[in-house]
């Protein structure tokens, strides 16, 4: 009897370890979204900066005119998602950028981060990395502006 329960408890170790191997290799990634009125760029890297997946709006669609928009960027959603859940990814870190100088993103931010939600994918942390004009070279236009 005393034997039967030790190797009943042995056999609890070993399956709570396993548990703890499989929460700790549970991996994280960086999504880099660039979303601007004219094309949505979704890129995907590991911590260290390797690339996973990269996929844009022309990928998805043949029509320029559809590359912003927020239906395709469920469709490059969908085609994020495969290739991480075959890597057992879980988490995600969300960087954000829309073109520079504008005030926020295009539409398929939004999209993409509530098809990535709704495919069981946990958003850690959301950073807006926009870029903004610190003076620089002057503008075209010359003292009156473009004229049409």
């Amino acid at each position: 009897m005393p034997e039967e329960e030790a190797v009943q408890i042995e056999a609890e170790v070993e399956d709570s370890e396993k548990k703890k191997e499989k929460k700790e290799k549970e991996i994280e990634v960086t999504l880099n979204i660039y979303s601007s009125f004219n094309n949505t760029i979704a890129h995907v890297t590991d911590m260290s900066g390797k690339t996973i997946v990269k996929v844009t709006g022309g990928m998805v669609t043949k029509y320029d005119r559809l590359k912003a928009n927020p239906t395709v960027a469920m469709f490059i959603a969908k085609r994020i998602s495969e290739p991480l859940r075959e890597l057992g990814v879980k988490n995600i870190y969300l960087r954000v950028r829309a073109a520079t100088g504008n005030p926020s993103p295009g539409p398929g931010v939004h999209s993409i981060m509530k098809s990535l939600t709704k495919d069981g994918f946990r958003i850690i942390n959301i950073l807006d990395t926009t870029r903004f004009a610190r003076g620089g070279p002057k503008k075209k236009g010359g003292r009156r502006g473009r004229r049409v």
